[in-house]
């Protein structure tokens, strides 16, 4: 069987099913929370709430979920589980780390000819969530996320990237990384991935549906890696309108195979903490798991991509991005 790791174990790839492939359950900063959440944050009630999104978009047709949530976004494997136990979406869920520029400072001090001179430490936490499990959790993290925001590379972020880059040289696991499209740092984290030698199939580019360059979009596709076309509903950053129209003038380019789905979207993100639910109505009001199934599906149908195109997107491209290179057992 060729399996990928989900919160519940090995999966059968070939049962995955339509998967939306950048999805956050909860997006939280721990400290913040246990600081200042008590007015906010309800954990029973946020658990359920989660378990109810997740069966409603099962429901939907939905069967996979892939959770990009690392150090940087508050991922905590214990709730994830108590979720994954009450919900038939399989839950896949990621190794790395989120930061915009700098280090943090428990990693800034140490590795190759640092204050504390030691093998590279981000490779090493990497390489263990994957091959030995998260925490004492017993979840394996299936593949590796860091960020490339900012147009000018720094240093923290560059040695984050490479760190992911040699951590999927040692287990093989897929990268996706969260990218600007204003910016267009996709061309960045193709560069060094290149150098890396990283295999660009198993590379998401994300949030790369913010742009609507296609110019830009095809050289990326060009160089083998997947578009993430994965912030559906978040229209503050690129109207849902215009994210159709640049997905369907690439499938009508042939770009179908290049291309994933998703919305960025979470049960709870803290950002706005006692205001959540009120901002979230209001400002993004289709910002969630259910988004594509019961609107995005129809209106690329509509702009003529077809059913076939669509099953490339959901089912087959994720399928190929979670199989092993050598086509062995994950």
């Amino acid at each position: 069987m060729v399996a990928v790791e989900t919160v519940r174990g090995p999966v059968d790839l070939g049962s995955l099913g339509p998967t939306l492939m950048h999805e956050h359950v909860f997006v939280l900063s721990t400290e913040h929370v246990q600081n200042y959440g008590s007015s906010w944050w309800d954990e029973e009630a946020r658990v359920a709430d989660a378990a109810a999104k997740l069966n409603a978009v099962h429901a939907k047709g939905i069967r996979t979920i892939v959770d990009p949530t690392v150090w940087g976004l508050g991922r905590y494997i214990p709730r994830i589980q108590r979720i994954a136990a009450q919900t038939p979406v399989n839950i896949i869920v990621a190794t790395g780390l989120y930061v915009y520029e700098e280090l943090p400072q428990q990693y800034a001090y140490r590795g190759p000819g640092l204050l504390l001179d030691i093998p590279e430490p981000l490779v090493t936490d990497f390489v263990r969530d994957i091959t030995e499990g998260i925490a004492d959790t017993g979840v394996k993290a299936a593949f590796l996320k860091c960020c490339m925001e900012t147009p000018e590379l720094t240093p923290g972020v560059e040695r984050i990237a490479r760190a992911v880059a040699r951590a999927h040289a040692e287990t093989g696991a897929p990268i996706t990384v969260h990218t600007s499209g204003p910016h267009q740092t996709g061309r960045t984290t193709v560069r060094i991935f290149r150098e890396e030698g990283v295999d660009l199939s198993k590379v998401v580019i994300g949030h790369a549906g913010d742009s609507n360059d296609l110019g830009y979009l095809t050289e990326l596709a060009d160089q083998g890696v997947l578009l993430g076309m994965d912030r559906f509903g978040l229209d503050l950053f690129n109207p849902g309108a215009e994210r159709v129209k640049t997905v369907a003038a690439l499938a009508a380019r042939g770009y179908a195979p290049s291309m994933v789905l998703a919305h960025d979207a979470s049960c709870f993100i803290d950002y706005f903490g006692a205001a959540h639910d009120a901002v979230h109505a209001a400002a993004t009001p289709n910002w969630h798991y259910e988004h594509i199934s019961t609107d995005v599906v129809p209106a690329l149908l509509e702009a003529g991509v077809t059913h076939a195109q669509l099953d490339t997107m959901l089912i087959d491209n994720p399928v190929r991005y979670f199989t092993p290179a050598n086509g062995g057992a994950a």
